[in-house]
């Protein structure tokens, strides 16, 4: 079957089970925030993030027991370094944050990464691609990352869902997984929007069970963070980890 009737046919199944289910209230837990840490990518991306901030970062990271640290690949040896032997993983973001760069580019982004010692890659989906319905040409694109990254670190695909309508979401979730992406996660948080609970929801009824769903662009409160899990995301990006391990109100310009 070809790409285009494959993925017409899929998102038209998405939208008859999400017309004929009840989305009723959330059904959110509240056990220990443990939970919680062992699921936050501890973020710093900021382009004025100095050594220092990084590794102020990495320290908090391995205190609280997160489950990585995410940043750009310049900082990416010094966070493997810092990193090594804590069960923290270094997680590094490719063709971040417009996701426009040639996918030469992000698979050779990404080599480095690996090179460096990342075991994690957060990539930018080709935005204008996907928008321009050239579903190829988007799969191509995560094929490249992951085809690099087998065996080696687990990829997780970023949408961009702020720019996004419902149906680019689906068929986004739908090409991720056919080029076998480990994650689909919603935002760089340098655009507009962050992660919603509808989008969550609507990213789990796409890609299913087995696949990752991370909830990243906004996630500063343990209610927010406990939303989203109950939405259907298993991992959480954000830079007010410790704020939400803590029940703490979050710092000011967080991500």
């Amino acid at each position: 079957m070809e790409l285009d009737k494959l993925i017409d046919r899929i998102a038209e199944e998405v939208y008859k089970k999400i017309k004929n289910e009840n989305n009723g209230a959330l059904n959110v837990t509240h056990s220990s925030n443990d939970d919680i840490a062992a699921i936050i990518d501890h973020t710093i991306l900021k382009p004025e993030a100095t050594e220092a901030d990084v590794t102020k970062v990495c320290k908090e990271a391995i205190e609280y027991k997160f489950k990585s640290v995410c940043i750009n690949t310049h900082y990416v040896t010094l966070v493997n370094r810092l990193l090594k032997g804590t069960g923290v993983d270094t997680c590094c973001v490719v063709g971040f944050p417009l996701g426009a760069s040639t996918t030469r580019a992000k698979v050779d982004e990404t080599y480095d990464a690996l090179k460096n010692g990342a075991n994690e890659i957060d990539m930018v989906i080709n935005i204008g691609a996907l928008k321009s319905g050239d579903w190829n040409t988007v799969k191509r694109d995560i094929e490249g990352v992951t085809n690099a990254a087998r065996g080696r670190a687990i990829v997780k695909v970023i949408l961009e869902t702020s720019l996004l309508n419902d149906e680019e979401k689906i068929r986004a979730c739908t090409i991720a997984k056919m080029a076998n992406a480990d994650f689909v996660k919603t935002s760089t948080g340098f655009n507009s929007g962050g992660a919603t609970v509808e989008d969550i929801k609507l990213m789990r009824k796409v890609v299913g069970p087995n696949m990752g769903v991370k909830a990243s662009g906004g996630v500063r409160t343990t209610e927010k963070a406990r939303e989203m899990m109950a939405a259907g995301a298993n991992r959480i990006g954000t830079s007010s980890g410790i704020a939400i391990v803590k029940g703490t109100k979050p710092a000011t310009g967080t991500y």
